[in-house]
């Protein structure tokens, strides 16, 4: 490889970050906070099923609780 070829891949590759970067800022103007708050439950869900299992429990047991109708 010469230094024109390992330039011109530098080049194409600060192209595609650049692009990349500027896709990035154009979704950054438009807040998505219930996308973002589901990505993070989602995640928070795969890492700790146990935590969350018993999370879902205890909503559900609250909610039954406070819905039943006698």
């Amino acid at each position: 490889m010469n230094m024109y070829t390992t330039s011109s891949q530098n080049a194409q590759t600060m192209d595609r970050e650049t692009v990349a970067n500027a896709a990035r800022v154009e979704n950054c103007d438009q807040l998505q906070p219930v996308d973002d708050f589901v990505d993070y439950v989602s995640t928070y869900a795969r890492q700790n099923p146990g935590t969350a299992a018993l999370w879902c429990f205890g909503i559900g047991f609250i909610v039954g609780w406070k819905l039943k109708p006698w």
